[in-house]
């Protein structure tokens, strides 16, 4: 097997005295997709705000290509090679489409994604390049948000929520957009609320419930029973 990408080594998280996250191992090798699953409240976001350097842990905490991240800072996270799609989008509203892109690519990596790449997957962003970025709609800042993360030029790109709040058409054509994205060789943690899509585009998952992992496996292969089960807690 290959050494993996990422490794959470019993991994906790706190917001204050309240723990978000209790003692998560996790894996994913180079290439994989890996789908993060589970209900409002069960720690996905918190999970990625960790691996991305937003919520700062022990350093061992996370290993990233055998390298202990788990105390730096989102920007030193950043220039190592992972690259967050937030929940919400969370553009720079008083910048173009195109300003926030370039945002992303200051990170200074060398890689394949620029501007014109970008332009490539998703041809309205240039059509809208000269826009304030909000004036979009949510699809297209999605796109945008996406777009920036690829700029950064990872090895590891986050997506928390990729289809939150978007309708069905959009969702359908942002992931038929990702197989370019991770056809680049990159890995990709995927946090969706829509089991099915998750399912349908990632080689394995884990199901969080209460801040642990409730389950693990194949995608192709579990039970809808058992993520069931492991999604709502119910015996």
């Amino acid at each position: 097997m290959p050494e993996p990408v990422l490794k959470l080594n019993a991994l906790e998280a706190f917001y204050g005295d309240f723990q978000a996250l209790y003692g998560i191992n996790l894996e994913v090798a180079p290439g994989e997709v890996l789908a993060i699953i589970g209900a409002n409240g069960a720690g996905k976001t918190t999970l990625m705000r960790s691996i991305s350097g937003l919520t700062q842990n022990e350093a061992d905490m996370v290993n990233y290509r055998n390298e202990a991240i788990g105390a730096l800072r989102a920007d030193q996270v950043a220039t190592k090679g992972i690259a967050l799609v937030p929940e919400g989008r969370q553009l720079f509203p008083s910048l173009s489409v195109e300003e926030n892109l370039i945002i992303g690519g200051q990170v200074g990596r060398t890689g394949p994604w620029s501007l014109d790449a970008v332009y490539k997957l998703f041809p309205i962003l240039k059509e809208r390049r000269h826009q304030q970025s909000t004036s979009l709609s949510g699809g297209q800042q999605q796109m945008v948000a996406i777009g920036r993360a690829l700029m950064a030029n990872p090895d590891l790109i986050l997506f928390d929520e990729i289809s939150l709040g978007l309708a069905p058409i959009i969702i359908k054509d942002i992931y038929e957009a990702l197989p370019g994205i991770i056809g680049e060789g990159m890995s990709a943690l995927i946090v969706e609320q829509d089991i099915t899509k998750a399912l349908s585009v990632s080689q394995r998952f884990y199901c969080l419930q209460e801040g642990r992992v409730s389950l693990q496996g194949a995608s192709a292969t579990v039970a809808r029973e058992d993520i069931s089960r492991a999604y709502f807690g119910v015996e």
